[in-house]
């Protein structure tokens, strides 16, 4: 009979490049050490991996072990990540690593965030080999995505750090689930992000990611504090965050505590993971969500994974002419001067504007960086 068992994890160790010392962790009165990054503040033995997996205890001390390792390098259009007020039309150059601080059942990226295999980490980089290989494919961004930078922060930073001294912005593609000292050093090296704001109750945050919805909107409200662009995005799943009353409740907290200029995102949930027997979102259920919430006062509401110019196109607040009209990730018109006014009324537009729009469209290009 095959044995099915799955393969031991290799032994965690500071021989190997790729594993580093941390510093947000402190010692406890048991033996133990707690890392400090994220609020599973997982405690751990010797040799011990924490709940995200990359991160552990080797030599009294908490290091992570995927400095420098990459599931893969692709470049995107800036709008899929997405953020449709940052750098509207230009390439970003995306990676991720492996494991995550979250057990979403419905994770549309399980197979590296939930991966237990450090050697499918194939690709590797230093941080001056990716901010050369952004500069060279002419990525005005890098993307910390697929699975969450914060479980990565000191590479991300690293690499955030050598992009910014060639002039390319770092963003960061995050569930927003971190500890307050590891969140503000962490996205004091980030330029923009998009928060997943992945429903509005605290039960479907305790049952369906194994976290809490209350640190999330602390980051939120952290990010509004800085001068970090940020959009949000929620993934609607059928018969469970996508009910009339949590959308209103979702999109009243977020005018209140973030104004009405943070853009959001609805996005359409395909079965996945271990969410296989729910259907996928209709799109009706996207437009009904964007309605309650421009409803309700938000300004820049769009939708996702679903074929909808109306859902995708930006207005300018001043004239609520369509200044920016997309179509998937290609751009057609727009109307939009170099640093960020409409061109018929000159309003400013709330984002990161600088110069033309971007001419990458809609192409994605695996890339390989040395």
């Amino acid at each position: 009979m095959p044995d099915t068992e799955a393969p031991a994890p290799e032994v965690l160790s500071l021989a190997d490049p790729h594993t580093v010392p941390t510093k947000h962790w402190h010692a406890l009165a048991d033996g133990r050490i707690q890392c400090d990054v994220c609020p599973r503040n997982c405690r751990l033995h010797e040799g011990q991996r924490g709940f995200c997996f990359v991160r552990g205890r080797v030599d009294d001390q908490i290091v992570l072990a995927s400095y420098g390792r990459s599931s893969g390098f692709c470049v995107d259009p800036v709008e899929k990540k997405p953020l449709n007020h940052f750098l509207p039309g230009t390439p970003v150059l995306s990676f991720g690593t492996a494991g995550c601080n979250l057990g979403c059942r419905f994770c549309q990226n399980w197979d590296i965030s939930k991966s237990r295999e450090i050697d499918t980490l194939a690709s590797a980089a230093s941080p001056e080999a990716l901010a050369d290989a952004a500069q060279r494919l002419g990525c005005r961004s890098v993307a910390f995505t697929y699975n969450d930078p914060v479980i990565f922060m000191e590479y991300a930073m690293d690499v955030a750090d050598a992009c910014r001294a060639k002039g390319i912005k770092a963003i960061a593609v995050s569930a927003g689930y971190m500890n307050p000292a590891a969140r503000a050093e962490f996205y004091g090296h980030m330029d923009a992000a998009n928060i997943d704001l992945k429903a509005f109750t605290e039960n479907f945050y305790s049952k369906i990611t194994f976290s809490k919805l209350a640190v999330v909107l602390e980051t939120l409200e952290f990010l509004k504090s800085t001068d970090v662009w940020f959009e949000i995005t929620t993934l609607l799943i059928p018969g469970h965050n996508d009910g009339d009353g949590e959308l209103r409740e979702q999109c009243a907290w977020l005018l209140e505590h973030l104004g009405t200029d943070v853009p959001l995102h609805f996005s359409a949930f395909h079965p996945d993971f271990k969410m296989r027997d729910v259907p996928r979102t209709p799109p009706q259920t996207l437009s009904r969500a964007r309605k309650i919430a421009l409803d309700a006062g938000l300004r820049y509401v769009y939708t996702g994974n679903v074929h909808d110019p109306a859902g995708q196109t930006t207005h300018c607040p001043g004239c609520s002419r369509p200044v920016i009209v997309r179509d998937w990730y290609h751009i057609g018109t727009y109307d939009v001067t170099d640093r960020g006014a409409c061109v018929h009324c000159g309003t400013a537009l709330p984002g990161v504007f600088d110069g033309p729009q971007g001419g990458w469209g809609p192409r994605r290009l695996p890339v390989t960086v040395r």
